[in-house]
């Protein structure tokens, strides 16, 4: 979430006027989490908002980087009506962006079309002119819906070779009404929009299954980017349940789910991974009381270890930070075990339990259930 406050601390802060009925100033946001912990660095140029995670991505250099863009990128004015709450950066500060350089930024969420569709052709526009590749938005339909193809660089030929006749991961990116996407929002034959289904349902499973289908060929991963739910809450609705297990069974290899602004349980089911949702890593909400129970200061990355040859899940790291001064600092020792906890505990269901190594980072360890 890289708009709003977030937009305000970068190079080029864009216009800071806000719609929301208790703020009107996007910088009011700063001062907030100034007020408590302490004055928020303009000085750091673009890779700023990502703090100690520029080392741990050097550190892990995976093959493919896929993300949740819940921003607009725009310049453009008009409010999106009936919303409360509305994101967007600066299309100069895409530098922001292309520091971390994700392969795939998912665009299926409830913010992308926040200053309408004007705001989201100049959103396109903007990351398309960066070189950042997008899932789940468009100029129409078919552009929405169609998946990122990346080209797996350490698997190519054992060489890191980018060739695009290597392995590949297929991306996804879906959203659905829960999680706040106005259903006006969808993509047309010949309306820019969102890959938007009006619920997880059985047939929206089966319609997702089948594009995955006829775009894969042999040795191909897919995953699928999911923006569903409420915000805050650990429990995991039966019909999320339902339908990324259908996913699963359909072919996908990961279900990457989003839009809580903490991390939610996960699940390994017939060896596949799936995310119900994995918090927010960067936003502007370190001064909003009112959930301290979910402690979404704590951050993770998820850093998933798939077979090149069945796509069925070798490892998971779950490298944990927490937001201060709108920036990510890695996790103490003892957050790492609140985490652990949580998680533990609210995915009893999924028989999914967590380590906690000495540096502090998460390693899943499956259960017998879904294995």
């Amino acid at each position: 979430m890289l708009g709003r406050g977030i937009d305000q601390v970068l190079p080029h802060p864009g216009d800071p006027r806000l719609a929301e009925p208790w703020v009107s100033d996007a910088r009011a946001y700063v001062e907030m989490a100034e007020a408590v912990n302490g004055p928020v660095s303009r000085a750091d140029g673009y890779d700023g908002p990502w703090g100690d995670l520029m080392a741990e991505l050097r550190a892990t250099g995976p093959d493919a980087w896929v993300l949740n863009l819940e921003t607009s990128v725009t310049r453009a004015d008009g409010f999106a009506p009936g919303k409360s709450v509305h994101y967007r950066m600066n299309p100069a500060n895409v530098p922001c962006l292309t520091a971390v350089r994700p392969d795939v930024c998912a665009l299926a969420n409830n913010h992308v079309l926040d200053f309408g569709r004007d705001g989201l052709a100049e959103t396109l526009d903007s990351l398309g002119a960066a070189g950042l590749r997008t899932a789940g938005a468009g100029v129409d339909a078919a552009e929405a819906w169609r998946p990122v193809r990346v080209v797996l660089r350490s698997a190519s030929s054992g060489t890191g070779s980018t060739s695009r006749h290597g392995p590949r991961l297929l991306v996804f990116s879906i959203g659905f009404p829960s999680s706040g996407i106005p259903l006006d929002w969808a993509a047309g034959p010949d309306l820019s929009g969102v890959a938007l289904a009006s619920a997880p349902s059985p047939a929206a499973a089966a319609d997702l299954v089948s594009r995955m289908r006829a775009a894969r060929r042999p040795g191909d991963l897919t995953a699928v980017s999911v923006h569903w739910g409420s915000n805050w809450g650990y429990r995991v609705p039966p019909e999320h349940i339902r339908f990324a297990h259908a996913l699963v069974d359909g072919g996908a290899d990961l279900v990457h789910g989003h839009s809580s602004h903490h991390p939610r349980p996960l699940e390994v089911h017939h060896g596949r991974l799936i995310l119900y949702g994995c918090g927010d890593l960067v936003d502007d909400y370190e001064g909003i009381s009112g959930h301290e129970q979910y402690r979404s200061d704590l951050r993770i990355l998820y850093t998933a270890r798939l077979d090149g040859a069945t796509g069925a899940l070798r490892g998971l790291r779950l490298t944990p930070f927490q937001a201060r001064r709108l920036t990510l600092h890695r996790a103490r020792l003892r957050d790492a075990y609140w985490l652990r906890a949580a998680l533990t505990r609210h995915g009893s269901p999924f028989s999914t339990t967590l380590a906690v190594g000495s540096d502090g980072v998460l390693t899943l360890t499956p259960g017998k259930r879904g294995v």
